[in-house]
């Protein structure tokens, strides 16, 4: 079998492609940066060097040979780009695609209508398909780490509102076992990490982890959108922390295990992984 990963000098795409190279494949990577790509993984993987929104023959070139694929698009023009990658997947004779969607696409918060409108070309295609519905990143707490760090706090407009973030580790064997899974699944599968905390209840567990007070600071929605600007992706990010904080976010479900067999990594876990990060 012959696997293709986009994204993959990202977070969840190289987690993607490490788990495929433990599983002793030899996988294509879809990347702009070859230089990039060769110092992660180095001539372990076969680098094809291309865009998301290139042109269908681009795309089907850079599929040539390949038996299933990782899809990981961003943006609000995304639904385009899956379209024309599946189309092109088709093209190629690609029997399986795997889309990295958002549990979100049920609630039609913040990027779930991108990432529905993405699903819908994907089905239309007729391609075999698994979408993985995702709750939001453990590393996206990442972008906490300098207030945390310089002053001790975390702001946030999420309230006392709760979310059940995956750790991207759990997230990449998700979709490797979806990729190579001898059986064709082809379905919605929804995956959360495995308790649903508040961002108060988070700071707290950052700060024992790295031995000093953090305390959360609740700000309004207001002055959660002047921090991330002006655009569609900073406006759906304050519409997800809405929805966190009017209880609409709080989904913990059991997807991980079923699929692993084993429980989902801890927020505990991931933060003493990532503790010099706060500090």
């Amino acid at each position: 079998m012959k696997y293709l990963v986009t994204g993959a000098t990202g977070n969840i795409g190289s987690g993607v492609t490490r788990c495929l190279l433990a599983r002793g494949a030899r996988p294509c990577v879809f990347v702009r940066d070859a230089k990039k790509a060769r110092a992660l993984f180095g001539n372990r993987v076969e680098v094809r060097v291309g865009d998301l929104s290139g042109s269908r023959a681009s795309l089907s070139a850079a599929l040539a040979g390949v038996d299933a694929a990782f899809l990981l698009s961003s943006g609000p023009k995304l639904g385009v780009r899956d379209r024309s990658f599946a189309l092109a997947a088709r093209d190629a004779g690609v029997k399986h695609l795997v889309k990295l969607s958002t549990l979100d696409v049920s609630t039609g918060v913040g990027t779930g209508p991108w990432h529905a409108r993405g699903e819908t070309a994907i089905r239309e295609s007729g391609l075999s398909f698994t979408f993985i519905r995702s709750a939001a990143f453990m590393s996206n707490v990442l972008g906490w780490a300098d207030s945390i760090a310089s002053e001790g706090v975390l702001r946030s407009s999420t309230g006392e509102g709760r979310i059940a973030f995956i750790h991207p580790d759990d997230l990449a064997e998700v979709a490797t076992h979806a990729l190579t899974a001898s059986e064709s699944i082809e379905e919605s599968l929804v995956v959360t990490g495995p308790e649903a905390l508040s961002y108060g209840e988070m700071a707290t567990r950052i700060g024992a982890t790295i031995g000093k007070t953090v305390r959360f600071e609740s700000i309004s929605d207001e002055e959660a959108q002047a921090s991330v600007g002006r655009g569609p992706y900073a406006a759906a990010l304050v519409d997800i922390w809405r929805a966190i904080r009017e209880g609409r976010m709080a989904l913990v479900n059991d997807g991980v295990e079923r699929v692993l067999g084993r429980r989902p990594r801890s927020f505990d876990r991931w933060v003493a992984q990532h503790a010099d990060a706060f500090l």
